[in-house]
């Protein structure tokens, strides 16, 4: 564990106080828990991008004399997308 200093506005620690009391927590922690799941997030959204990023590309036609295709065929297999 590593100790910090943080400043707060007055009305912002008023509100961290009550909310942490009615979380039955320190503000310390409070603060320490919403730190961690914004950590979490972040990576979660890296590790996301970078899965897309990773996709290999697809040509939507053969030739320029072609169509392209509809939304349906274009999403047919949405788990391509969402993993």
């Amino acid at each position: 564990m590593k100790n910090v200093t943080i400043v707060l506005e007055e009305r912002v620690a008023d509100w961290a106080r009550i909310e942490a009391a009615r979380r039955r927590t320190s503000i310390s922690r409070m603060v320490g828990e919403m730190l961690a799941e914004k950590m979490r997030h972040e990576q979660g959204y890296q590790k996301a991008m970078r899965e897309f990023m990773n996709l290999k590309s697809k040509k939507l036609r053969r030739s320029s004399a072609e169509k392209f295709p509809a939304r349906t065929e274009l999403y047919r297999d949405e788990r391509r997308l969402r993993g």
